[in-house]
């Protein structure tokens, strides 16, 4: 589906943190954007959701779909939906998935996004999925989003043009932060802590790869922090 102006549709997968943000700034190059944020009962759900309202002021972004998903919660099997589960110190050199992997999450908010998509008219669905610098979820792979794609082609109307677009997948953090940056991404009002609300932790693997990202980049961090843990 055009606007007015004639300009595609995208719809954005945006939590709130980095990742997403930078996404939709190159989404706005070719789309009018529709903005989707999932809450799932993760631990900083309300900080999230403040951070993808501010995000879509500051990108004036009027079409806007806010969904919960409660059984996310239910299943558990992460620490960040199960409070039980304590979020791992941060540790850059692990191996294996970490205990903030939320099982096949990921196709929960593509299968919602497909759906507005399609309602849509939409063109494009943008999500900041990162491989390479990333904390090893086996749903951020580019293979998982080439299967998803034939999914689409597959499970839609035969005239539903729909695909998945992943424009920081193959970023370091770093990378992204420059590229944030030099398209006027708000990267001030996004937040990445797995558990804290105020002050983002430092310690938890989102933190210090955020941290780590800004430091390799040349540019400060514009979030607050209770600590900052020095990693490599």
């Amino acid at each position: 589906m055009n606007d007015s102006r004639g300009q595609k549709l995208a719809v954005v997968l945006l939590s709130g943190g980095m990742d997403s943000c930078v996404s939709a700034a190159m989404a706005q190059r070719d789309y009018q954007l529709a903005f989707l944020h999932v809450s799932y009962g993760q631990r900083t759900e309300c900080r999230e959701r403040k951070a993808f309202e501010e995000i879509a002021n500051y990108y004036q972004v009027k079409s806007k779909l806010v969904c919960r998903l409660t059984h996310l919660t239910q299943i558990g099997g992460s620490s960040l939906t199960d409070f039980s589960i304590q979020v791992d110190e941060a540790d850059l050199r692990r191996k294996g998935i970490p205990s903030s992997y939320v099982p096949f999450r990921n196709a929960h908010f593509l299968s919602i996004a497909v759906s507005w998509g399609e309602v849509l008219g939409a063109e494009a669905l943008f999500i900041g999925a990162v491989a390479e610098d990333s904390s090893g979820y086996p749903d951020c792979r580019p293979e998982y989003y080439q299967a998803f794609n034939e999914l689409i082609r597959a499970g839609t109307k035969p005239d539903t043009v729909l695909r998945i677009v992943t424009p920081v997948i193959h970023m370091k953090k770093s990378e992204i932060i420059m590229t944030g940056s030099q398209r006027g991404a708000p990267l001030h009002l996004t937040w990445s802590c797995y558990q804290n609300t105020e002050l983002a932790c430092g310690r938890c693997d989102s933190c210090a790869l955020r941290l780590r990202g800004f430091r390799e980049a040349g540019i400060e961090d514009p979030i607050p922090y209770e600590q900052m843990k020095n990693l490599r």
